[in-house]
């Protein structure tokens, strides 16, 4: 379980190095007395995430939402690190593949 959340943390600060105008926001859902808000906005992020089809909502609400309820929920640690890792392996090919395809036509 320690594994897990430290997996997390890392998903996190990986979030916020990619997005810096998150970190901030990050840090404050990331403490413990957080929890409160944290879970709501979780259910909340995921239900927008379903729902992703419509103009203002989007997909990426849905493994954030995940992220937010993994840090209290210790069952959903494990499936979401392996997700969020898998997905991010699997953008970073797709995007890499893309940018060689784009070079290849020039």
């Amino acid at each position: 379980m320690l594994k897990s959340r430290a997996r997390l943390n890392r998903q996190f600060d990986r979030i916020a190095r990619h997005i810096p105008q998150t970190a901030g926001i990050l840090a404050h859902l990331r403490r413990p007395g957080a929890r409160w808000f944290r879970i709501p906005l979780g259910i909340v992020l995921i239900f927008g995430g379903v729902f992703s089809f419509l103009p203002v909502l989007g997909i990426w609400m849905l493994p954030l939402g995940l992220l937010l309820l993994a840090l209290d929920l210790a069952f959903l640690q494990g499936p979401v690190n392996t997700a969020i890792v898998r997905g991010m392996r699997k953008w970073s090919t797709w995007s890499r593949a893309r940018r060689d395809k784009k070079r290849s036509k020039r």
